[in-house]
């Protein structure tokens, strides 16, 4: 059977993004490897601790796996929060809302009722898109 195993976000700094995903999202870190014969290449998920789905915290390569240009492109998508959306689900949006304020994430608005629910976003610090949702669909 094919499963999801893992998802992939860039990000501008991995340990900047570790810090933001454990200490204020409440992430664990899943692996953390570096592969010194892919001159140090850094392996590093996070995830919930009850589930198997991890996100991988990509450092942007450059050359030669990404010219200038295209490693360009990525940054300016990310800028926008348009490089990635990780979609996080609650049954308590209100709790978790003010739990992840608390933490200091800076959310781009107020939970809001949508016809699915009610819903919230924030970006990490490299800009990537986070929803945070309270489904109320059958």
């Amino acid at each position: 059977m094919i499963k999801i195993n893992s998802t992939q976000l860039w990000v501008h700094d991995q340990d900047e993004a570790l810090a933001f995903y454990t200490e204020k999202i409440g992430m664990v870190v899943k692996q953390d490897v570096s592969i010194e014969e892919l001159d140090g290449f850094r392996w590093l998920t996070v995830g919930i601790s009850d589930q198997d789905v991890d996100i991988v915290l990509m450092a942007i390569p450059g050359a030669p796996m990404v010219d200038a240009t295209t490693k360009a492109e990525v940054e300016s998508l990310m800028a926008k929060g348009f490089a990635g959306t990780i979609f996080l689900e609650t049954n308590d949006i209100h709790a978790d809302y003010n739990t992840l304020k608390s933490r200091g994430v800076e959310f781009i608005q107020e939970p809001t009722e949508a016809p699915y629910g009610i819903d919230t976003g924030f970006h990490d610090p490299s800009g990537n898109s986070l929803r945070l949702t309270q489904v109320s669909l059958p």
